[in-house]
């Protein structure tokens, strides 16, 4: 419960992990408000200073964000005034209601060149027009608001909205064989995972944690997007029988408009530490998003999400 304070108010309520939070916290009791992109949308100001103003809240949640990679390169316009200037906005108007901020940034902020999981203080260096929005947007929130934690996370998935494991559960139903990227790595995390982990700085803050600046959070575990797809394909096909073959290939076979990170595992031991929750391993959270899936749990695919 929120023990008399305000309620924890959520940019980005439609996204996957915006409704995967909005759950999780209603199921628990804790008090929360939801705000979709028609309510207020954070590239508006008076919108957003006014859901603010409305909620009282004890922590602003920006979930809302530009996720279309490959898309940004045709419109890094509005990437830009999504993912910096939107997040610019959120974080003003949460510092002028003296409200902390969190905020969902990527592993897309690096170029993959580093043998290792990224930490915290590695320099960015993002090779396309979204991982650039995405720093440009962690820049400008921590100038306009001190108060500010960001979670960086990558490869998003789970029951909600749109992503890479429910584009293999649809593949798997209809193709006889599946081509995917194996020379790309990185860290599958699940939005139940990342609703946790907002919920752990949520508490934290309410007991008097101090920490703010920017934190890595992802699914434990390093995997490539082959890796991920085989282990989707298997599980599912104990419930469907279908096991389409899974060819591994490399970035060159499959061309996209934005580059991809190489490597992109990042390290979540500071968050773990400050914070006292790290991940589950991803295989075991993905055959709880599958399950789920199976169960009739998810929703409507939808534009707005974090990865």
């Amino acid at each position: 419960m929120s023990g008399g304070r305000g309620p924890l108010l959520l940019f980005g309520a439609a996204g996957q992990v915006g409704r995967n939070l909005m759950a999780v916290a209603q199921q628990r009791g804790i008090d929360i408000r939801g705000v979709t992109r028609a309510q207020a949308d954070i590239t508006a100001p008076d919108a957003v200073a006014a859901a603010i103003a409305q909620a009282r809240p004890r922590l602003v949640v920006n979930a809302a964000a530009y996720t279309a990679v490959d898309r940004a390169e045709r419109e890094p316009d509005l990437a830009y005034a999504v993912n910096a200037i939107g997040a610019e906005t959120v974080a003003r108007a949460a510092a002028a209601a003296r409200v902390p901020v969190l905020h969902l940034s990527t592993d897309y902020v690096f170029d993959g060149r580093k043998s290792g999981p990224y930490v915290e203080t590695d320099p960015l260096a993002p090779l396309g027009v979204y991982g650039a929005t995405k720093a440009e947007g962690e820049a400008r929130l921590r100038a306009a608001n001190a108060d500010a934690i960001i979670l960086r996370t990558a490869w998003v998935y789970g029951a909600y909205g749109s992503n890479f494991l429910k584009t293999m559960l649809r593949l798997a139903s209809s193709e006889p064989r599946l081509r995917v990227v194996a020379d790309q790595h990185g860290c599958p995390t699940a939005t139940a995972d990342i609703a946790e982990a907002i919920l752990a700085v949520d508490a934290a803050l309410g007991a008097g944690g101090a920490a703010r600046g920017v934190f890595h959070f992802a699914g434990t575990g390093v995997t490539t997007w082959h890796g991920f797809a085989a282990a989707i394909i298997a599980c599912q096909a104990e419930r469907t029988g279908k096991r389409p073959p899974v060819d591994a290939i490399a970035t060159a076979d499959y061309p996209t408009a934005a580059q991809r990170p190489a490597n992109s595992a990042l390290d979540s031991g500071l968050f773990a530490r400050t914070f006292g929750y790290r991940a589950q391993p991803w295989a075991a959270r993905m055959r709880e998003a599958i399950d789920a899936l199976a169960g009739g749990g998810g929703a409507p695919s939808t534009m707005e999400g974090s990865s």
